[in-house]
C-alpha cells in the first residue's frame, strides 16, 4: 500500500534521513520506534509533503506522491495526526471535525457518516461538540486531533506521539480506539514512545537511529531485541 524507497533528507548540508526504506501493508499496524532526534518526525513530515526529499522515491498505492504537495496527499487518503495537536482553540469541537472534512465538503452523505463514525469512537466529542477546543483537556484534544483526521477518511493514518503528554487513563482510550480503527479495516502507521504499548498493537515495526534505519521485523520479535533493551533501558 505504501512504499519508501532509498529516501533521503536534508536540513540545510546535514542529512536528517538516510537511504530510508520501508513498506506498508494495507491492513497493517506498523510502528517506528527510537530515540529522541533520531529522525522520526523528519520522516512523517516528508512523507506528507511538509518537508521535500533530497533523493528517493514515495509511493502511495502504486502511484508516486513524492514532494505533492500536502492536500494532494492527503486528498489521495494519506493524513497526518502532528505531534502536539494542532487543533484549532477558538473553534466549536464540531467546527474543528468539520475542517477535517474539507477535501470531501462536497460529499455531504460521506461527511455526516464520518461524523457518526468520530463520535461513536470518541463519545466525548460529541458530548462536547458545542464547546470551544481549547477548554477540552489534553486527552480530548488529542481525540479531538484523531476525530478530524478520521473525517476525511483516511485509507493510511499516520500518527505522530499520540499519548504525548497523557495522563494513562487517556493514552489507554487513545490506544483502544486505535485497535478499532485497526480492526475496522484502517492501516495505521505510528510514531510513539510508550514503545512496548505500541509493538503490543503493531503487526510490525522498524527502528531508526540517527536518520537511519537499523533493525525492522514483526512487533514480538523487536520487542525481544537488544536495540529494544537499550532504548527502554534495561
Amino acid at each position: 500500500m505504501f512504499k519508501i524507497k532509498k529516501m533521503t533528507v536534508h536540513y540545510g548540508p546535514l542529512p536528517a534521513l538516510k537511504e530510508i526504506s520501508l513498506e506498508i501493508g494495507r491492513g497493517e499496524v506498523i510502528a517506528l520506534i527510537g530515540p529522541n532526534r533520531a529522525g522520526k518526525t523528519t520522516l512523517l513530515l516528508t512523507l506528507s509533503g511538509i518537508l521535500e526529499t533530497t533523493e528517493g522515491r514515495i509511493y502511495f498505492e502504486e502511484e508516486d506522491i513524492t514532494n505533492l504537495n500536502p492536500h494532494q496527499i492527503v486528498s489521495k487518503g494519506l493524513i497526518h495526526v502532528p505531534q502536539g495537536r494542532h487543533i484549532f482553540p477558538t473553534l466549536s469541537v464540531l467546527d474543528n471535525l468539520l475542517l477535517g472534512a474539507y477535501t470531501k465538503r462536497k460529499e455531504k452523505e460521506g461527511m455526516e457518516e464520518s461524523l457518526e463514525g468520530a463520535y461513536r469512537l470518541f463519545p466525548k466529542l460529541s458530548e462536547r461538540k458545542d464547546q470551544r477546543a481549547g477548554t477540552l483537556s489534553g486527552g480530548e484534544q488529542q481525540m479531538l486531533a484523531i476525530g478530524r483526521a478520521l473525517m476525511g477518511r483516511p485509507k493510511l493514518l499516520v500518527l505522530d506521539e499520540p499519548s504525548l503528554g497523557l495522563a494513562p487513563r487517556f493514552t489507554e482510550e487513545i490506544f483502544d480506539a486505535l485497535k478499532k480503527m485497526n480492526q475496522n479495516g484502517l492501516t495505521l502507521f505510528i510514531v510513539e514512545q510508550e514503545i512496548h504499548l505500541t509493538l503490543s498493537i503493531s503487526h510490525r515495526g522498524y527502528i531508526i537511529k540517527n536518520g537511519r534505519l537499523i533493525k525492522e521485523g514483526p512487533s514480538f520479535a523487536l520487542l525481544e531485541s537488544q536495540e529494544i533493551k537499550d532504548l527502554v533501558g534495561i
